[in-house]
């Protein structure tokens, strides 16, 4: 690790768990089944959250150098992540000027100076002003100045980049967060693999899994569920967003450090960031997941691993693999959004009418309340 070190919430969090852990629930809650399975709830959440409310992308790694673009389909309209000349991040519209044509196809980097539709050659920089067309002498008297790239309010920071379909987003909260991400090195990351699932389930089930400690050791019992401590667990808030810590099953002494190294290797830290991105930190790797809802019982998860360095060896190489297969292809896939899905048939099918939530579960508690409260 480098010389970096945690922050003051960070360090409250391990204190909190040295002594117990504690999410301050005294009681049971519930939550109404239709928040699942209602399509106008649903339609409710993509007008008033969604299409509100700034949403992580990419993780800057996505974007390593400059004069990189990556097309983004996942949030409904086709969109062009980039990295300009200069280094700055921008989120567009994927779509010409000149008719309408998506610019770039595909899902994978383009590293260019330049991008060319693949109708009528109308050409752009990666800071998505226009600088040519064929045969200019056709077009007279236009104004290159005013066909640039449709460009959506962007804010790249603590190794996160946002964006917002509203013109007004306030961006002040990821702003806030960016110094927990600063602490661990987000932005210095390697991207190591990124894949995205299409999980069968309300975007808001998958939120849940990661709101809670309390499936750890059963649900993932034969994956990571021995590395923790059953129960150990605590967390705070930061405006809508989340920060939890699970105690893993190391020394309780490791609680009180402020080495990062010794405290990863004993906590592992997820951020919950309103509305639908997860960040978790484990002890010598990072998964950010982007959810991006497709209806009310189906979102796309993008799972991006991310590491200190590319491998040098064969050998680094072959663990990262193992890792990677372990979460994405283990805990997340088979696992956690499998869990997902037989929720929300169970759900769908009207044998409860809510669901009941005990006191390690108030995370997912904080997060209907923050749902409700943007409705």
């Amino acid at each position: 690790m480098n010389a970096r070190v945690p922050t003051e919430g960070q360090l409250a969090l391990a204190a909190q768990l040295a002594a117990g852990g504690s999410r301050g629930a005294t009681g049971i809650t519930y939550v109404d089944a239709s928040a699942y399975v209602s399509e106008a709830r649903y339609a409710a959440e993509q007008q008033r959250i969604f299409a509100r409310h700034p949403l992580v992308i990419a993780p800057s790694a996505l974007l390593p150098e400059p004069n990189m673009a990556v097309p983004h389909d996942g949030f409904g309209k086709p969109m062009l992540v980039t990295r300009d000349k200069d280094g700055a991040a921008h989120v567009f519209l994927n779509v010409c000027q000149h008719r309408g044509t998506r610019l770039v196809e595909g899902c994978e980097a383009v590293k260019s100076p330049r991008l060319v539709c693949p109708y009528h050659a109308w050409t752009y920089k990666l800071d998505g002003s226009l600088t040519g067309m064929p045969r200019p002498e056709t077009f007279p008297g236009l104004d290159k100045s005013a066909h640039g790239l449709k460009r959506l309010p962007t804010f790249e920071a603590g190794g996160l980049i946002w964006f917002a379909f509203d013109e007004d987003a306030d961006f002040a909260g990821p702003e806030t967060l960016a110094h927990d991400f600063e602490a661990f090195d987000l932005a210095g990351q390697h991207l190591f693999r990124r894949r995205t699932h299409d999980v069968k389930a309300n975007w808001k089930l998958i939120m849940d899994a990661f709101l809670e400690s309390y499936h750890v050791t059963r649900l993932h019992a034969a994956t990571i569920g021995p590395f923790f401590k059953d129960g150990v667990t605590t967390a705070d808030t930061i405006g809508p967003h989340q920060r939890s810590a699970v105690g893993r099953d190391s020394a309780h002494e490791a609680l009180s450090s402020s080495d990062w190294a010794v405290l990863r290797g004993a906590i592992t830290y997820t951020y919950q960031m309103f509305p639908g991105t997860v960040l978790i930190v484990s002890p010598d790797y990072i998964n950010l997941m982007v959810l991006m809802p497709q209806a009310v019982d189906r979102v796309l998860v993008e799972d991006f691993m991310l590491i200190p360095e590319p491998p040098a060896t064969e050998k680094a190489l072959a663990h990262w693999e193992k890792s990677w297969n372990l979460l994405d292809g283990g805990v997340f896939a088979s696992e956690d959004f499998r869990a997902a899905e037989l929720g929300q048939q169970g759900l769908a099918s009207g044998a409860i009418d809510r669901m009941t939530l005990g006191t390690l579960e108030l995370g997912v508690r904080n997060f209907h309340d923050a749902v409700e409260g943007a409705l």
